[in-house]
């Protein structure tokens, strides 16, 4: 369950597909800032990263006071599971490891929400069913990771509404909501104040290409479950390279638009790719592609220096789910050339 994407480090890779970054790379600007961070690294951080939660409420239209830094979404997942401590949590798959994890942590008994194949693993109303008043916690990712579904608006508010009425926290994961071809329609940020049980959780990781610098942060309107957050979080969570990185990332609007450009585009041609292929995809609404195929096919890209997600340890999947992240066109090229060319040597075989 601890294997992740984006393992260069145990290989050797030319191409890496597994994890969902945004191909464009690091902009400048962020790479510059963290640099100049790293000059002051003699000094603490600052542990209430003033500047930086400043800049995401105005982002986000919330107030500061709403806001948690931390060394990326899995360390307020943990801090979450430690500050409120969940009896009974709900939660889906597949869908991200670290939800089970944390909850396990502190001891809490989770209620597994199956989402099937033959429902191309969307969202349904069945979860309403769990959402009595012995459950604490439900955690949702939309869209969903590795599927790429999202939940439907209507399903997603319903679900909001009963959680807030059983007074159970909804821990919303929008980690990849910015690369929804329209995130306003998706996100619940706008509800945070009139729902006090939603806790919403985000990253500069994917859309900005730091995942080696871990930057994420929490939404929530509840005063006192923030007041638990601040008490269970560790102090100094953020650098100062992180924190100075992430106050560039914010103005780096032109970048996103470019690379939300060129998502549109490379995104249906690498699904129409993969089915004409003969793979199986699913949801892939964000900036990753899930898909069934051959088993065996992982193993076989990593033979020719292509990294890709195998995602039979997922919860709910077994050999033969893979998910690869969208890049350049000239990538997935490649991607689709060495699919075919695996293809190829299993007939002749």
């Amino acid at each position: 369950m601890y294997e992740h994407g984006g393992d260069i480090y145990r290989r050797e890779v030319r191409l890496d597909f597994s994890a969902n970054l945004n191909f464009l790379g690091m902009p400048e600007s962020v790479r510059r800032a963290a640099r100049e961070g790293a000059a002051h690294a003699d000094c603490y951080p600052d542990i209430r990263c003033e500047a930086l939660n400043r800049a995401i409420a105005a982002r986000e239209q919330v107030h500061e006071k709403q806001v948690l830094c931390g060394n990326g979404a899995p360390d307020l997942i943990f801090t979450l599971a430690l500050a409120e401590r969940p009896r009974r949590a709900g939660v889906f798959a597949p869908t991200v490891h670290e939800y089970t994890q944390a909850l396990e942590a502190v001891g809490c008994e989770i209620i597994f929400c199956p989402l099937r194949a033959e429902e191309k693993f969307r969202y349904d109303r069945r979860v309403l069913s769990i959402l009595t008043e012995d459950v604490d916690m439900l955690v949702l990712c939309n869209p969903n990771n590795p599927t790429g579904q999202t939940a439907e608006r209507a399903l997603l508010q319903e679900i909001l509404e009963t959680c807030q009425a059983q007074g159970i926290c909804l821990l919303l994961d929008e980690c990849f909501i910015d690369f929804l071809e329209d995130p306003a329609a998706h996100t619940l940020v706008p509800q945070l104040a009139q729902y006090p049980c939603l806790f919403i959780l985000k990253a500069f990781t994917k859309l900005y290409a730091m995942a080696g610098l871990r930057l994420g942060y929490a939404l929530t309107a509840d005063a006192g479950r923030m007041e638990r957050l601040l008490a269970a979080h560790p102090p100094w969570s953020v650098s100062i390279p992180a924190q100075q990185a992430g106050l560039a990332a914010l103005g780096e609007t032109d970048y996103v638009c470019r690379y939300r450009a060129l998502l549109a585009e490379e995104r249906p041609w690498l699904k129409i790719a993969l089915t004409d292929a003969g793979m199986r995809v699913f949801g892939s609404q964000a900036n990753y592609v899930f898909f069934e195929g051959e088993r065996g096919l992982a193993a076989a890209l990593a033979e020719e220096g292509i990294l890709i997600r195998d995602c039979s340890n997922y919860r709910g999947l077994t050999e033969g789910y893979y998910r690869v992240a969208v890049r350049s066109h000239a990538e997935n090229v490649q991607l689709m050339e060495a699919i075919s060319r695996i293809a190829e040597k299993e007939r002749r075989a």
